[in-house]
């Protein structure tokens, strides 16, 4: 009975991904250790389930019918072999988290080196994105956004306090340019803009103005995907930035960045912790979900 089970989750892995390397990454093996296996479960069952080339990995439609028959079988399993371990179990293993790059406390905060010290045996897997995807279907445990951008789908558990954006620019900036009284003013001057990918057009400011948002959009002297980049370029007089205020507080509290327009950016909601809907949610996940909720009680 073994041997029929023998080879089904690297078929669902390589179904998945559609990749022989990115099915043996979320494995933990080789290549060819997922190439054999699939190989083995093919030779057993004596059709072929996934059509090979050099460039792409496809499902022939023997692969597809077996993959929809046996995929919500094989999760179940899992569930239930997961289910039996944490009995006596305590959370290990890879949790792999996605993380927007502008969730300043969430990163640098002592929430996270809390739960490493609280919880040794689990290794923390930070992707610092600001894309948008799935993370489900990325192999993902869990992702930490804003808000107000989390699919309706997912449970949501706030793991900062509210935010609010400010534009900033050094004193020294400031001194030859004058700062802008309304934002409207801001293509008068120069810019340091964001955008996450070079294929998307920059970042456009948001304000808001008697409970009414609106955007403006600048053209930036400077574009970058890093926010690093954009505080640097600010401290160094090169022109206003956007961002988020707790990224900019440290250099705004030593002098080096002067907020603008605060005015024009109240307060929104933070940045939560967000995760699928799931019967059992994997222990390691269950364990930063109540540390995170009772580091907020205190």
């Amino acid at each position: 009975m073994a041997d029929d089970f023998e080879g089904i989750s690297v078929f669902l892995a390589v179904a998945e991904a559609r990749n022989f390397r990115v099915a043996s990454e979320r494995l933990g093996v080789t290549r060819s250790a997922v190439s054999q296996a699939l190989q083995r479960l093919e030779d057993r069952i004596g059709v072929a389930l996934v059509q090979r080339t050099t460039r792409s990995v496809r499902l022939t439609e023997a692969g597809e019918l077996f993959y929809e028959t046996v995929r919500l079988s094989a999760a179940q399993v899992s569930a239930a072999v997961q289910a039996v371990r944490e009995v006596e179990a305590h959370p290990s293993g890879r949790l792999r988290i996605a993380v927007s790059s502008i969730a300043e406390s969430f990163l640098s905060g002592r929430l996270l080196a809390g739960f490493i010290e609280g919880f040794p045996d689990v290794r923390l897997d930070l992707t610092i994105t600001d894309d948008e995807f799935d993370i489900v279907e990325a192999g993902f445990d869990a992702g930490v956004r804003l808000g107000e951008v989390i699919e309706q789908d997912m449970i949501a558990l706030p793991v900062s306090t509210e935010q609010r954006q400010c534009a900033v620019a050094s004193p020294g900036y400031i001194e030859r340019h004058g700062s802008p009284s309304h934002p409207r003013d801001l293509p008068l001057h120069v810019c340091v803009g964001w955008r996450p990918r070079p294929d998307v057009a920059p970042y456009r400011w948001e304000f808001t103005q008697d409970g009414r948002d609106f955007d403006v959009s600048v053209d930036p002297a400077v574009t970058t995907n890093d926010m690093g980049v954009m505080i640097r370029m600010a401290r160094a007089g090169a022109g206003i930035t956007f961002g988020m205020r707790e990224t900019f507080q440290p250099y705004i509290e030593r002098g080096e960045l002067v907020p603008l327009l605060e005015a024009y950016c109240p307060p929104f909601a933070g940045f939560y912790l967000y995760y699928p809907t799931r019967h059992r949610q994997p222990l390691k996940l269950r364990a930063l979900v109540e540390y995170i909720r009772k580091s907020r009680k205190t």
